[in-house]
């Protein structure tokens, strides 16, 4: 591990922070009301991974590109295919109705996709650089920002009577 900045940490957090910029004008229907129900056990988490995510993917140079590239520079590259099916999910939801449903509708399958796929692309960036500091940041997020949202997307599915055991 190496200490210096990342501009592949900073872009990844660019394409991560600026459509939840705007989402905070955007939200679903009713989303404060499901807010209001989150378990403290895993908001906790979901902040501590926030913080720590953020710091990390910064302040090592471990996430910059190295030349020339090898196979090992296929993590990198699925790491940004993650961030780039992110900026995908952000662009179907901005462009459907904004509903809870809208929001928590599966993307290719991937369920939770806009909680899943950034914790994703930063474990897989975790491991491109070899950052164990990282990769242990990004579970910790993991675990609170999915579990967050699997929850509230199951709520929602309840309240549409379309709950599946």
């Amino acid at each position: 591990m190496h200490f210096g900045f990342s501009y592949i940490g900073l872009l990844w957090l660019l394409m991560l922070y600026v459509p939840n910029l705007l989402w905070t004008k955007r939200q679903p229907e009713n989303y404060a009301r499901y807010a209001k129900n989150e378990n403290r056990v895993l908001l906790a988490l979901e902040r501590i991974g926030e913080v720590l995510v953020t710091a990390v993917a910064l302040i090592f140079s471990d996430f910059n590109p190295r030349f020339p590239l090898s196979p090992w520079s296929l993590w990198l590259l699925a790491s940004l295919l993650a961030m780039l099916l992110y900026e995908v999910f952000w662009i179907r939801y901005f462009r459907s109705r904004r509903t809870m449903l809208d929001f928590y509708r599966p993307l290719f399958g991937i369920p939770v996709a806009g909680a899943t796929l950034p914790v994703f692309a930063f474990l897989l960036l975790a491991v491109w650089g070899g950052n164990i500091v990282l990769l242990v940041s990004a579970l910790i997020l993991g675990v609170g920002h999915i579990g967050i949202h699997l929850a509230h997307r199951k709520e929602a599915l309840e309240e549409k009577g379309e709950a599946r055991e």
